[in-house]
């Protein structure tokens, strides 16, 4: 029982010589003797069992604030390479729009509707009876609006192919539009999708 004390005393001697912070008066020192010499082995033991558990509870949360740490940087870095491609997306359409703005099959008329022939893919990012966003549209032919039975359909990007449709469709979902998708147009005007896919895909 006294060389289990004497052990403990040691021990405990030894951690308060590390800790530097733990520095104590004469009357705190005195306190803390007699608390140890009225600890059993058993309430010894339990303290140094607390202690490692809590110091490997301390450990796995460092972890796992390491873990979160990296996830958060791989998110940032994934939304700083959405915002370039959404950045280079922009350019493109700015060129896009340069190189349509005549008249002519290629051009887009001035209010949105489609004026070229052949089959054309846009990506629709919502259908709202309610909302009308009609004057967003007005000189930006690549936000357009399709008005049927008092539902006011929107769109975003004119592409001749299919599989560009389809990635920027995903690229939007991504960013959180979850209602994108792709609709088709024949000659100016909207057509189920299954009608123009066989001859595209």
């Amino acid at each position: 029982m006294k060389s289990i004390l004497a052990i403990f005393s040691v021990l405990l001697a030894l951690s308060m010589s590390f800790d530097a912070t733990a520095q104590m008066s004469k009357s705190e020192s005195k306190e803390w003797k007699k608390r140890i010499k009225s600890l059993t082995p058993e309430q010894y033991k339990a303290l140094l069992e607390e202690n490692k558990s809590l110091k490997g509870q301390l450990s796995s949360l460092k972890a796992e604030a390491a873990d979160f740490d990296s996830k958060f940087r791989e998110k940032d870095d994934q939304i700083s390479d959405y915002q370039d491609q959404v950045s280079s997306l922009r350019k493109e359409l700015a060129e896009a729009k340069k190189n349509s703005s005549g008249s002519g099959e290629e051009g887009l008329a001035s209010r949105g509707t489609v004026s070229q022939k052949g089959v054309l893919f846009k990506v629709q990012i919502g259908a709202f009876k309610q909302k009308d966003l009609s004057k967003f549209s007005q000189g930006n032919p690549s936000f357009e609006v399709d008005s049927e039975d008092g539902t006011m359909r929107y769109t975003i990007g004119v592409f001749k192919d299919y599989w560009e449709a389809d990635t920027f469709k995903k690229y939007l979902r991504e960013m959180g539009v979850k209602d994108a998708w792709i609709v088709a147009y024949k000659d100016g005007k909207r057509v189920p999708i299954k009608e123009v896919l066989e001859g595209v895909i």
